[in-house]
């Protein structure tokens, strides 16, 4: 039950009273309530520190969640990408936390929720990213709950003595939390939608695959990221690196003893040297028992008598130049230019493309530079085709498929990975929306594309026709891309894809 008490709401949750705060929205100025931190499991120290998630202590009195709770240890965003993207850091153990924006904290609204699980190559980010404000969602009528899990060796690391897939562990204890709480804040715990980009995309497609999260959620959004797991051995190649460079045996045992700055150092160590865009070690999901069972993709994919995902709706889609993100801040998008055709030869035998497949690529885009070739065929690897594959195979419930198309207004970038994300939290007008997307944004696109986010959360269907492998993408923003056969194969053959807006 909710109480309210001027700008401070109060709600009673299992563990305890939980004390939000009454802000206004931005751009409506409707009031919205926000509770943030709050504790959905026990913190990972000590002994908990690669356990799988407990539940936390109870606690009397109002426990006051104003403020972001602590953010999951990790090492922050290296240059040029600490310009690009925003991470800040919260300091303090409690890092299993998360956030609730709601409309009505009253127990008769039954309003949707939208869960949001944060990207970052499971090794970066946090649910107090700005850009992430679920303001804008409550005003329209959703409950938006955002969540911190562990990550990198803490939430991913592979070790004999420890459960793997830490941090999948941990989001579905939050969706349990949410199951067992967000009714509370106004929620139905039966129209839950678990939406996540890049990692957090990844992570969605794990869920959707985990016995474990079966009925936490009702629909799922994929923004950038498809269903996979690493061979064991990349990850445990990671824990073995740090290992050697702490003076410690590979087990979870020994790393608990380390101190945790003296950990995140020698992780950064080893992420320098890891290379998750072109193969190589990683830290990444694995198929386990416990969690995932086996490859996602297969088990979402693969026609058997009860698919697991078949009667959850999917919303799922890319950014037409994902690859500028990865290639054109470094400066490896010169490079590749500079290699010629020995660019996209690398890139086929990075992604198991044919000759074919550049062929059409050079014919759709004829002035695309060898490093454009090569990065549209890494994107079609990692993230068109499986995404692709995973409409396709739709039975039961819809799937509905996107792109993004506005280009950044920052130099270079183009429609680059993650550039959608303002625009679907409708967060153009945060300071931090500008690292990425540079000035002057089109609020009329973010206007569409955050409508048809609330419109899939409440009703399945963000608006327009589900994928029936025939037709094109909706396309939000231009330029929109051109796609020869090696892009679709359906009856109609290459098909241009809708165009939206401007």
């Amino acid at each position: 039950m909710a109480q309210a008490d001027g700008s401070l709401v109060r709600v009673v949750t299992r563990h305890g009273t939980v004390g939000g705060r009454y802000e206004a929205e931005a751009r409506s100025g409707r009031r919205v309530a926000v509770f943030r931190g709050i504790p959905y499991a026990a913190p990972p120290v000590g002994a908990l520190r690669f356990a799988a998630p407990q539940p936390p202590a109870a606690w009397d009195g109002v426990r006051e969640t104003t403020a972001f709770g602590p953010t999951a240890p990790k090492v922050p965003n290296p240059p040029p990408f600490d310009r690009l993207l925003p991470d800040p850091e919260v300091p303090g153990d409690d890092c299993l936390n998360l956030n609730v924006w709601t409309p009505d904290p009253a127990r008769s609204a039954r309003l949707p929720v939208m869960v949001w699980i944060h990207g970052g190559s499971l090794t970066r980010g946090s649910s107090a990213v700005p850009v992430y404000d679920g303001a804008s969602f409550a005003r329209d009528g959703v409950v938006l709950v955002s969540l911190n899990y562990r990550l990198g060796v803490l939430g991913y690391g592979l070790f004999p003595d420890a459960p793997p897939n830490r941090g999948l562990l941990d989001q579905i204890a939050a969706l349990e939390w949410v199951r067992d709480n967000i009714a509370a804040f106004g929620g139905d715990p039966s129209r839950v939608t678990v939406f996540g980009e890049s990692a957090g995309a990844i992570s969605v497609g794990a869920l959707l695959a985990a016995p474990r999260a079966a009925g936490l959620f009702a629909r799922a959004v994929l923004q950038s990221g498809a269903p996979e797991v690493l061979p064991r051995d990349r990850v445990r190649t990671m824990v073995r690196r740090m290992a050697s460079l702490l003076k410690v045996p590979a087990t979870a045992a020994a790393f608990a003893a380390v101190d945790r700055s003296v950990l995140l150092t020698a992780q950064a160590a080893v992420l320098k040297r890891s290379g998750l865009l072109f193969g190589g070690p990683a830290f990444g999901l694995v198929t386990d028992p416990g969690s995932v069972p086996s490859d996602p993709l297969d088990a979402l994919t693969v026609a058997g008598p009860d698919r697991l995902s078949d009667r959850i709706p999917l919303l799922l889609g890319w950014t037409t130049e994902e690859y500028r993100l990865w290639l054109a801040p470094t400066g490896t998008l010169r490079i590749l230019d500079r290699l010629g055709p020995l660019a996209p030869a690398l890139a086929r035998l990075r992604t198991g493309k044919d000759r074919a497949a550049v062929r059409a690529l050079r014919t759709v885009h004829p002035a695309a530079g060898p490093g454009e070739l090569a990065g549209q065929l890494i994107t079609d690897r990692l993230l068109r085709d499986p995404l692709r594959r995973l409409a396709d195979t739709r039975r039961t419930a819809p799937g509905y498929v996107y792109e993004f198309g506005w280009p950044s207004g920052v130099p270079g970038m183009g429609s680059c990975h993650a550039l959608e994300l303002g625009f679907v939290f409708d967060t153009l007008a945060v300071p931090e929306a500008a690292w990425l997307a540079g000035p002057d944004t089109p609020q009329e696109l973010a206007d569409t594309m955050h409508a048809a986010w609330v419109s899939f959360a409440a009703t399945g269907n963000p608006g327009w026709a589900a994928w029936d492998g025939s037709g094109p993408p909706r396309v939000f923003g231009g330029p929109v891309a051109e796609y020869g056969q090696d892009w679709q194969d359906g009856p109609g053959g290459a098909t241009k894809p809708e165009r939206v807006l401007p």
